[in-house]
């Protein structure tokens, strides 16, 4: 089973920058699908990006229409990480960030239930 935990969260102003991180451990995540969802007060947990392996070196992403542009789903496979670099911030992102993953080569997920593990460690990020 694999155990992810969060870090990075934190308080910018409007038009600025945070950069989340997602580590794993207790097994090579390098083949998984990896995912960032988020939920905001009152709202439902909400698909932000998501990244998979599609064979050798290439992995391919996706993202919210929300966040398309100003986000990244950066993964280093040496550290076992996921990073999401989120740039230009807005108070509409605003929300609770967790990092997911499920053992699935080649495909996405979008929705929380297309994942099985979820990180330990969810992060505030306020753009105010």
């Amino acid at each position: 089973q694999v155990h992810l935990v969060e870090s990075g969260g934190g308080l910018v102003q409007a038009g600025g920058s945070l950069r989340l991180s997602c580590v794993a451990s207790g097994r090579t995540v390098s083949g998984y699908a990896i995912g960032w969802f988020r939920q905001a007060p009152g709202k439902d947990r909400e698909f932000v990006a998501a990244v998979s392996w599609s064979g050798g070196s290439v992995y391919r992403a996706d993202y919210a229409d929300s966040v398309r542009g100003r986000f990244t789903i950066i993964r280093d496979n040496a550290k076992n990480t996921v990073y999401l670099q989120m740039d230009s911030l807005k108070p509409d992102d605003t929300a609770v960030y967790y990092c997911t993953a499920e053992d699935r080569p080649y495909g996405l997920g979008y929705r929380p239930n297309d994942f099985g593990s979820w990180g330990q460690g969810p992060q505030d990020a306020v753009a105010s």
